[in-house]
Formats: structure tokens, sequence, C-alpha cells
């Protein structure tokens, strides 16, 4: 077994690197797992630019998070798991202990430390997820699908607990990766969905993949409530509006898309220490749920590669190119830039 291996460091906002790195040698439960296919993340893009406190907590450091791979190497005492078995790992995995995991809102675990490191050759998964949150794949899966099983989690966890049923109408607005399976979920759950960005590339593919009803261009509709409601029962509103850009402008805006008694689920998160004003009257007589999920729960992360594995969700339209560990950099450039979905990333 190798003891070296390339990674992209993060160094800072801006500043990553491809460097050699030392393999660990593995504590008890973990296990090491050769990175068969990583994907850049929006979350990934944020910290890359700004920092991030609870993702990178000292530098250098591992960077990225969604991957599969092959079992290469195993700690002691772990069970279930052989070399060479086919995996794909999420970014964490609660503690099963603290106040929150015992009313079981795993996703709230005040333990809940977050893996990076998936931009590598090689990646240690610790103890706790391989025994919560590793996940043997089946044979027909390739790694390329598996490694959207993260991301996929938390919208599967967001579209539950906003309860969308068949029937309703859900708008959701801002229509990067997240909010395109947003809105292909809330398809399969038989609701109608109007999809809503800027981007031409995003704005096809909502059609292309998540299939929506309805597909609005926000640049030819610098007031887009009109068009919404247009597309809504008797004009009414929206029964659901999904918010997946994390912006406090477009958090405010959500109230006006909603028809009384509607949902506003936040689920883009808006920069620390951010805030927002509201109708405090609208909101109350009006009736309207708000609900802002986080994350995603081994339940979550189960359901994501069924969903994936059956191929409800293809998660390969998804993919922007494919890309070696070298051209990482350029990539993440070419997400702000808005040139970009997913890379791939083949270490």
């Amino acid at each position: 077994m190798t003891k070296k291996m390339k990674s992209i460091q993060y160094w800072g906002p801006g500043d990553i690197r491809l460097e050699e790195v030392s393999i660990k040698p593995l504590n008890e439960g973990e296990v090491l797992v050769k990175v068969e296919a990583a994907l850049t993340c929006g979350t990934d893009v944020k910290t890359y630019r700004r920092g991030h406190p609870i993702l990178i907590k000292q530098v250098p450091s591992g960077f990225g998070h969604e991957f599969a791979g092959i079992v290469a190497q195993l700690g002691k005492n772990v069970e279930g798991f052989e070399i060479g078995d086919r995996v794909v790992a999420a970014n964490s995995a609660p503690c099963g202990e603290c106040f929150f995991c015992r009313k079981e809102e795993y996703n709230l675990c005040e333990n809940l430390h977050l893996l990076n490191g998936a931009y590598a050759e090689y990646i240690t998964v610790p103890a706790r997820i391989v025994q919560k949150n590793l996940l043997k794949l089946p044979e027909n899966l390739s790694f390329d699908k598996a490694a959207f099983c993260e991301p996929l989690a938390n919208v599967v966890h967001g579209v539950e607990r906003t309860e969308i049923k068949p029937g309703q109408t859900v708008g959701i607005i801002g229509i990067g990766p997240i909010g395109l399976m947003f809105a292909k979920l809330a398809k399969l759950k038989g609701a109608k969905v109007i999809a809503a960005g800027r981007n031409p590339l995003k704005l096809k593919l909502a059609d292309e993949f998540a299939q929506a009803d309805e597909v609005i261009d926000l640049t030819k509709y610098p007031n887009p409530e009109k068009i919404f409601l247009s597309f809504t029962e008797e004009q009414k509103g929206l029964d659901v509006a999904v918010e997946c850009v994390g912006l406090p402008s477009i958090w405010e805006r959500m109230f006006s898309l909603v028809r009384p008694g509607g949902t506003v689920h936040f689920f883009g998160g808006c920069k620390s220490g951010s805030t927002v004003t509201f109708d405090t009257t609208r909101m109350h007589y009006n009736d309207i749920k708000m609900i802002s999920v986080f994350h995603h729960t081994p339940k979550y992360f189960r359901q994501a590669l069924d969903l994936i594995a059956s191929g409800q969700v293809p998660v390969e339209k998804l993919i922007t190119g494919t890309i070696g560990l070298a051209d990482v950099p350029e990539a993440l450039e070419k997400h702000i830039a808005g040139d970009a979905i997913k890379f791939l990333i083949k270490p």
C-alpha cells in the first residue's frame, strides 16, 4: 500500500493546491477508500471563495466531500466490509447519543463532524461514518452516479419535511444542482413544478433533467410574481415555494409567491450573519407556514442511493464535464462564472 497520495489541499480563500501528502495510518474502525469519482459542490465553491468555519477548522485541509470509490484498506475491528468493496460514504454521521439524536433529529447532532478530503486519490472514512453511513453499491451502479448520494440526500430530506403532495403546485427559485434535484423530486411526488432561474445552462436542465412543467427565465421578468401566479390554480399562488439560492433579498420575496395557507421553504443557506424582514401581517393572517431544513440523516442517505440506483433520478445529466485533480481550481472558477453544474473528478 502506497504511503503517499496526490490531494487538493485548502490553504485559504482562493488558495487550493495540488500536493503530495502522506496517507496516515488507520485508526481503529476507519476505512481507507480509493476515490474513483468525486464531484464539485456549491458549498465547496463558497468555501473556496470565502472560507468556512465549520468545514475548514485548520489549514492546510483536505477538500471536497462528495465521492464514491473502492475499499483499499481496513482499520482494526471493521465489520461488514472487505478490501475491494465498491462503496459510497456520506460526509457525516450522527453520534446517536446527544440531546438531538435522542429526539431522532439526527441532522442537528451536536457532535456532527463533517468529512473533507474527497479531491484526492484516497480518503480516510472515520469510524462513525463507517458504522452508519458507508454503503455498498449495487453491482450495476457506477461510481460517477453514486457520488451524487450526499447532495441528493439533503434534497430528499428537504422534500420529505416539506410534505409535498400530488397535485400541488411547487415553485423552485434557484436552479443550481440542488434546485434541479428538488424540482425533480417534487415531480416524482406528483406535483406541478415551476422552476425559475437566470442561467441558460440551468434553465435547459430544468426542462431536460427535472422535467419541470414550466421554466421561467428570470432575466425576462424583473418582477416575476405575476408570471408565477399565472401558472397557479385560480392564480391564488403556489402551494409550496422553495428558495434554493441563499440570498436574503430573495428570502423576503418568497412570501409574495405563495397562496394563503401555503408553505415557504428556505432551502438555500444565506451568508453567516444575514438578516431578513418579513411582513408579519401577511404571514400571520394568511396562515403561511415556514420551514428550513439542514443537512441529511442516515435514513435519507439510503433513500438517495435507492433513487439513483433505480434510475428515478438520472443524476448523470448534471455532469458538466470530467476533469483530473489538477483541473479543480479552474473548475471552481467556472462555477463562479456560472458555466458549470457539477464537474466529475477522476483522481
